[in-house]
């Protein structure tokens, strides 16, 4: 499964894999988004009936098969809810994943250049997933075409805006980590990462590729199942020193530190703070707590009694603390921006947060003192 030049086509204007890269060398992306499966989110709000059709726990992340993925998306149909914020009962289709939604939210929301390496197929679904992160200005001059299928993520949302996914990567082109190469990373500051067994040796490579180019590394632990089942692998990669941000949420740090007399948030970012520079710990409703040094700051949710879908809201918490940490904020303004575009994302389907919320997480930016982004590159 040999990777060929990427084609992406524009307004008419069709550019090479090679011909972009060479657009974009003299400025490479601030951010790095490795996510070794591109991957397509179908989201949908559904009664709680369906999520008792669907093995595994309700609110985690675990893999399905092909079939599976199918048959959810066949039952979806005579599920679906009506959606809160524009009334539609359909099924929203977009680029997804984690690390993607928080590149496309640093670069369309926060003005930072941001790119993405990975590798999708020859399908319909990498077509969507190049223009959706097209259009928000993401660098995709690291996006490898492969022959094969594109991963696809079905993202079920309950009454209450609590998701359920179940991703399908059976058969899904990736990055491997023999591809990588230290040129991917040249001249970018930030390597975001999400943490995956199936994706541990690419991570592995690139965090020794990103290191030797002298980027910082950013962590996030991905679901409590993933903690939960693959947690030593996990503590090592935290152990090395080589993650400088960590973010995990309110579950998956109770997860890490299972068995432990203290098993709580405050226990969690200490243990983190003792291996990264910033330690993250979200809380849903109840905000964030986060440390970094000596300094330990706790700043509560912004937004949250308008929540409709709590997809991507790590994701794009992650883009607003990042801004903040590239810009140089505080530790307490850097958690302000991670709550005012966490609360964005929440207020409509999806990880992928539309114009009408950035102006609400503009205003709310505002309202706090925050340096607002320059968008208008």
């Amino acid at each position: 499964m040999g990777a060929e030049p990427l084609c992406l086509s524009t307004n008419n204007h069709t550019t090479t894999h090679s011909e972009d890269q060479q657009q974009q060398q003299h400025s490479p992306p601030l951010v790095l988004g490795l996510q070794p499966f591109s991957l397509v989110d179908h989201v949908a709000r559904v009664d709680w009936s369906l999520l008792d059709q669907i093995p595994g726990d309700r609110g985690g992340s675990i893999p399905v098969g092909i079939e599976e993925l199918e048959f959810i998306l066949r039952e979806v149909k005579s599920h679906v809810l009506s959606s809160p914020d524009d009334g539609s009962s359909s099924v929203k289709t977009m680029a997804g994943g984690s690390v993607a939604n928080t590149i496309r939210g640093l670069s369309s929301g926060f003005g930072i250049s941001s790119g993405i390496i990975g590798a999708c197929g020859d399908d319909e679904q990498c077509k969507l997933f190049v223009e959706n992160m097209k259009s928000n200005g993401v660098d995709l001059s690291k996006l490898r075409k492969k022959k094969g299928h594109t991963a696809q993520c079905v993202c079920l949302v309950d009454a209450l805006g609590n998701r359920t996914m179940r991703p399908c990567l059976s058969n899904a082109v990736k990055v491997q980590a023999e591809e990588l190469t230290k040129e991917d990373f040249k001249g970018s500051k930030w390597l975001v990462l999400r943490y995956a067994i199936l994706n541990l040796e690419v991570i592995k490579a690139a965090i020794v590729l990103a290191k030797q180019e002298g980027l910082l590394v950013s962590l996030d632990l991905a679901s409590f199942e993933m903690v939960r089942n693959f947690k030593q692998p996990l503590l090592e990669l935290i152990e090395s020193g080589n993650i400088d941000l960590c973010f995990a949420n309110e579950d998956e740090a109770t997860e890490l530190l299972r068995g432990e007399e203290n098993a709580d948030p405050v226990a969690a970012v200490e243990f983190l703070a003792k291996y990264c520079k910033w330690a993250v710990v979200t809380l849903g409703a109840n905000g964030c707590i986060a440390k970094q040094g000596k300094e330990i700051v706790r700043v509560p949710a912004i937004g949250e009694a308008k929540a409709i879908d709590a997809t991507g809201a790590g994701d794009l918490f992650a883009s607003g603390f990042l801004y903040g940490v590239v810009k140089g904020f505080s530790l307490e303004d850097c958690c302000k921006v991670g709550a005012c575009s966490g609360g964005a994302v929440i207020r409509s389907l999806g990880g992928e947060v539309t114009l009408e919320n950035w102006q609400w997480m503009f205003k709310q930016m505002q309202l706090k003192g925050l340096l607002l982004p320059d968008t208008s590159k």
